[in-house]
């Protein structure tokens, strides 16, 4: 007690000074209120602005920065690897590689439970953004632009609608005082301003839905021209599907995700750009009403309990990504079965094919069960905190002007309590649902994120395709080194008159080297047979003619692709018109400017003994129906044969492609080829075609080859030879066998004893 009773002075001294400084403190405090809550605004209005900036740009994550220092590294060795050998791009083995340790370091291994992943995660991050402004350079190519106007436009309505909602709120306010305060006039002059109002806040609403739309639609055009123009040139829609791995459907990511990618980032522009508007004209205003400092505090709570949301918000980019893939999936199935709908139905594999598409449907369904179950648990923290919690603090700040003295603001009767109560309540659950929408719309920026991914993955998978980058999976042999050497080799492709090839390997898009280095050399008038088993490498032989596929070393001389046609086994029938059939790929108007009539084409029918065909349809030549179907085999391949004697090209692949013609009408056929100058090469295992060429590629099926002139008669005369011997040995097995019976008889007839009125009468004789 002593110590206390000496301490005491001093502690009533310092108390007392601490209560001077308070008051010090308060008295500045309502001398500066006014400078006060400007800075405290602008302090609010800056912290939100770069939340949302820092949001917007989030920094990478170590692992990724780690993995970009590596891919540098990579790069610069890669670079430095390239400088001393020649070679510009990297090979297949290479970047499958590279590919399989990112997989393992990003997500591709297996869980803690044996679990196997689910592929690369899509987030709402650096990666996302950077993509994002990718897209946006597409989609919103300047300033100028009609996207651009149209966003303008949006904007502007968007600002609009949030003026009219303060007005509104404040015309509420003083409905209700004047109804609280019994002024009938004041009462009917707030309702007439409220119906006026209507006009332009309904107009705003129709007009902010119907530019979003347009803008949507802008995108998607935008974006759709783009994939177009790189989809359907240098035959990437062939590479595609054929040389990479990457994209297995891509009708799907162009016809559905870039739709549902438009549609997004659409509605994310307004989801996001109107609430964080929102938030600060309304959270302004209420700072102007109800004081700065209660609301800035009560919003470090609303902060807090986002920042736990967001916490708690699973990855529903990923999840969306991922049920786009499984719709693909089962999509695709049902493509594949309508596409190999006749030989599925020949070998009634309905039920094996109903198993695949099922087992694509329930995979989908279990995704999406799966979201779905997610989504409760997610839906509870979501709006007890969104709805319940936020609300709950609002009143508290609705009741701050009733219960404590805010300077600046006049303490009025009960009716100017209520006007202030209504408009602040009116505010803040304008402010509550906007930064409610902020919440909600990260779960669409998430959405968004896994749309970006798919279509960005299209673009740059495309974008490789086109600069000869492929990413396909390999057979085991391709390990071996010198395959792999093999694979980093690019050769080159000249244009020349003539067919040829020097030290050419064939090699399949899996590293499957068919024929290690092929030399030959065709010249216009050499018709060329082609021999060989399947799979021996005959049509990896004309992809690469083609381009379809890529020159692994030496070197192709060939004509531009004008000049070389391909008529398949099956032909091709594309949509459109009688007269499309037979000038494919060119257009009606590029006939006609060519001076071409259709006089010319029921010529080139009567060649193919097809002329009948135009009076199969009363609208001629303009006839238009599904001809894949109306057509059959023969009458197609005749129609493909008057197709290449309408383009005339100088060379001319024909894969089996008379296979349902008669002799006559082959020889017919080959020689108008030969009359227009066209020289062939035919892949046919019928001997009557021998005679119309005069050289012949053969390959043997074991990696090896011979090309040399082509002796029709003699080679006839051998292969009817070699037929005979060939059903003679057939029958030998048969005579070995009658002989061993033969010889069995005879030793058993030698080995019975003889009969002795058998003998007599043999001595008889």
């Amino acid at each position: 007690m002593a110590v206390l009773s000496r301490f005491q002075p001093q502690y009533e001294a310092a108390k007392m000074e601490a209560a001077n400084y308070a008051i010090q403190g308060a008295m500045k405090y309502r001398e500066n209120h006014a400078l006060i809550q400007r800075i405290l605004q602008i302090g609010y209005g800056s912290f939100i602005l770069i939340g949302t900036w820092k949001s917007l740009n989030p920094k990478p994550k170590k692992k990724d920065r780690d993995a970009g220092k590596k891919a540098v590294a990579a790069s610069a060795a890669g670079a430095s690897s390239a400088a001393t050998d020649g070679r510009k791009e990297g090979t297949q083995l290479e970047r499958q590689t590279r590919e399989v340790e990112e997989a393992d370091e990003s997500g591709g291994k297996r869980g803690k439970k044996g679990k196997k992943g689910r592929g690369p995660k899509v987030e709402v991050d650096a990666l996302f953004f950077a993509r994002l402004k990718k897209l946006l350079r597409i989609v919103i190519p300047g300033l100028r632009s009609k996207e651009s106007f149209l966003l303008l436009s949006h904007t502007i309505f968007l600002v609009l609608r949030t003026m009219l909602s303060l007005y509104v709120a404040d015309l509420d306010g003083r409905i209700v005082s004047a109804l609280v305060r019994g002024q009938t006039r004041q009462f009917i002059t707030g309702i007439i301003w409220w119906m006026a109002v209507a006009v332009p806040a309904t107009y705003t609403n129709a007009m902010i839905e119907f530019l979003q739309s347009r803008i949507a639609l802008a995108y998607r055009s935008r974006l759709t021209q783009k994939v177009h123009d790189m989809y359907l040139s240098d035959a990437t829609y062939y590479k595609l599907g054929n040389l990479d791995d990457r994209v297995r459907n891509a009708d799907q990511l162009i016809a559905v995700d870039i739709a549902k990618f438009s549609a997004s980032l659409a509605e994310c522009y307004s989801n996001v750009s109107k609430p964080i508007l929102d938030v600060l004209l309304y959270n302004f205003q209420l700072s102007q009403n109800v004081g700065a400092e209660g609301l800035i505090f009560i919003n470090f709570l609303v902060q807090g309990s986002a920042a736990l949301l967001r916490a708690l918000t699973p990855p529903f980019g990923q999840y969306a990504a991922e049920g786009q893939r499984l719709e693909g999936e089962f999509r695709w199935t049902h493509s594949r079965l309508i596409e190999n709908s006749e030989e599925i139905a020949f070998y009634r594999g309905q039920a094996t094919e109903k198993g695949a598409i099922e087992r694509a449907y329930f995979s989908l369904i279990k995704h999406v069960n799966r979201v779905y179950r997610i989504r409760i648990g997610h839906g509870m923290v979501e709006e007890g905190i969104i709805k319940w919690f936020w609300g709950a603090l609002g009143l508290v700040i609705c009741a701050i002007p009733a219960f404590v003295k805010i300077p600046g603001v006049k303490a009025g009767d009960l009716g100017s309590r209520t006007e202030a109560f209504v408009t602040n309540r009116r505010l803040l659950l304008s402010s509550s649902d906007a930064f409610g929408r902020v919440m909600y719309s990260y779960k669409e920026v998430a959405e968004l994120a896994g749309y970006t991914a798919r279509v960005s993955e299209l673009l740059g998978t495309m974008e490789d395709v086109k600069a000869g980058k492929f990413d396909k999976k390999l057979v085991s042999s391709a390990s071996d080194p010198e395959v792999a050497q093999l694979l980093k080799t690019r050769g080159k492709i000249v244009e020349s008159e003539d067919i040829i090839f020097e030290n050419v390997p064939i090699v399949t898009p899996a590293g499957e080297v068919l024929i290690k280095a092929m030399s030959f050399h065709v010249s216009p008038g050499m018709p060329t047979l082609i021999l060989g088993p399947n799979g021996c490498g005959k049509s990896s032989l004309f992809r690469l003619l083609g381009e379809l596929w890529p020159c692994l070393g030496g070197t192709i001389h060939k004509p531009k692709p004008a000049d070389i046609f391909y008529v398949p086994q099956r032909p091709y029938t594309s949509l459109g018109t009688l007269r499309d059939q037979i000038i494919y790929p060119l257009t009606a108007t590029e006939m006609r400017a060519r001076g071409v009539a259709d006089e010319a084409l029921l010529d080139l029918l009567r060649v193919v003994e097809l002329e009948d065909i135009v009076g199969r349809f009363d609208e001629g030549f303009d006839a238009q129906t599904d001809w894949s179907s109306s057509l059959s085999g023969g009458d197609k391949q005749r129609l493909a044969l008057a197709r290449l004697y309408f383009h005339k090209p100088k060379f001319a692949v024909l894969d089996e492609c008379t296979s349902n013609m008669s002799l006559e009408l082959e020889k017919k056929l080959y020689s108008h080829a030969a009359s227009i100058g066209t020289t062939v090469f035919s892949v046919s295992h019928r001997s009557s075609l021998w005679r119309y060429h005069t050289h012949c590629l053969a390959f043997t099926g074991e990696g090896t080859y011979t090309f040399g002139p082509l002796d029709a008669e003699k080679r006839l005369a051998l292969q009817t030879e070699k037929e005979t011997l060939e059903h003679k040995l057939l029958g030998v097995p048969k005579m070995k066998a009658r002989l061993a019976e033969l010889q069995a008889a005879q030793k058993e007839q030698h080995s019975r004893p003889s009969s002795p009125v058998r003998d007599k009468s043999q001595r008889k004789f």
